[in-house]
């Protein structure tokens, strides 16, 4: 159930709502926006009788909500979701960007290539020290000897930190270095590891599952903010096809379908979508051109000798170029789509 709250509703009105929500055994979700503030209700099995909210102060209406997520939909929150890391807004008027390597390999590595990406002007940083690998012989990441070089950079350069938490065991330790807590692909149906990450109030980027529905990605959103953290940001990063060509399939579709139904934000990563470094640039910009909040690149300095995804990471030249591209773009698919003034 949803319930919509009048624009002079007051804090108190809420709160009361909310506590009224709390006595009947049920978790309320208070989702302000512009004009209004939505409630809305998980942990009922089934559905609840309109008449407990109906002559409550503020209440403008009580809905049933009939989709099987609540919390990430339209319905609940009209207006687009803002996730703030620092000073940077992802789902607001700025493009988002966020690069590094695929995995942190040595200080030296790591600092020379946050130089890197901080001189284009972008803020946030990824990098790997917990690294799901689909060959058990592969490099597994340094763990936490990774996390504290990545803790270095953030001293060093300002850069914000965006890296992968792999399970509940190592979420804690992940959680005291990131600024942005990344679930990946194979994990998106991780429904424990999901939980966990919502008792966080850190930012959480969701990536899609190799062969997730928008169904099955909204859902596994849902999982995150029915914990209570609503800092979620979804995450396109191809899906597994019969295409051979390309690593995976870039669905830059699912871009404009999540921002239909959802007020969350969506990012794409067209380094793990197409994983061939000289399709990274013409993705990122067609994301740029879809409407994405932003996207997630691989940057390395010498990806010749990177310990993982070198083929598929951008040289320093490249990646000034795509920073200057995709912002270009998005300036352009802004000023589209603002209002027409009438004169």
């Amino acid at each position: 159930m949803l319930i919509v709250m009048k624009q002079e509703a007051t804090e108190n009105d809420v709160a009361r709502v909310c506590e009224v929500i709390t006595e009947l055994g049920f978790v309320p979700h208070p989702m302000p926006g512009e004009s209004r503030t939505a409630i809305g209700i998980t942990g009922n099995p089934g559905a609840i009788d309109p008449t407990h909210f109906a002559d409550l102060p503020g209440v403008a209406e009580a809905i049933r909500v009939t989709k099987p997520y609540k919390l990430v939909s339209r319905d609940l929150k009209h207006d687009d979701t803002i996730v703030r890391v620092g000073d940077v807004e992802i789902g607001g008027d700025e493009f988002a960007i966020i690069a590094g390597p695929c995995a942190v390999e040595t200080p030296e590595q790591t600092m020379e290539i946050a130089e890197i990406v901080a001189a284009t002007g972008v803020k946030l940083f990824r990098g790997g020290a917990f690294k799901p690998r689909t060959s058990p012989y592969s490099f597994q990441g340094h763990g936490k000897r990774g996390l504290e070089i990545l803790a270095d950079v953030r001293a060093a350069t300002g850069l914000k930190i965006v890296t992968e938490v792999l399970d509940t065991e190592t979420a804690d330790l992940v959680e005291e270095y990131a600024d942005v807590l990344q679930i990946g692909a194979r994990n998106m149906q991780n429904f424990s590891l999901l939980r966990r990450i919502g008792q966080t109030r850190k930012p959480v980027m969701l990536k899609r599952g190799m062969s997730a529905t928008l169904e099955e990605f909204l859902l596994a959103a849902e999982y995150i903010m029915a914990e209570g953290n609503y800092n979620v940001i979804m995450c396109e990063r191809g899906v597994r096809t019969f295409a051979d060509h390309t690593r995976n399939t870039l669905d830059l579709s699912i871009v404009p379908a999540v921002q239909h139904r959802s007020h969350l934000p969506i990012i794409v990563d067209p380094s793990h979508g197409t994983g061939k470094r000289h399709k990274v640039i013409p993705m990122a910009r067609a994301a740029a051109a879809a409407g994405a909040d932003g996207i997630m690149v691989e940057v390395h300095n010498h990806p010749e000798k990177a310990w993982s995804d070198g083929p598929q990471a951008l040289l320093p030249e490249m990646f000034k170029q795509l920073v200057a591209d995709v912002q270009a773009i998005h300036k352009v698919v802004a000023a589209a789509s603002r209002p027409l003034a009438i004169l």
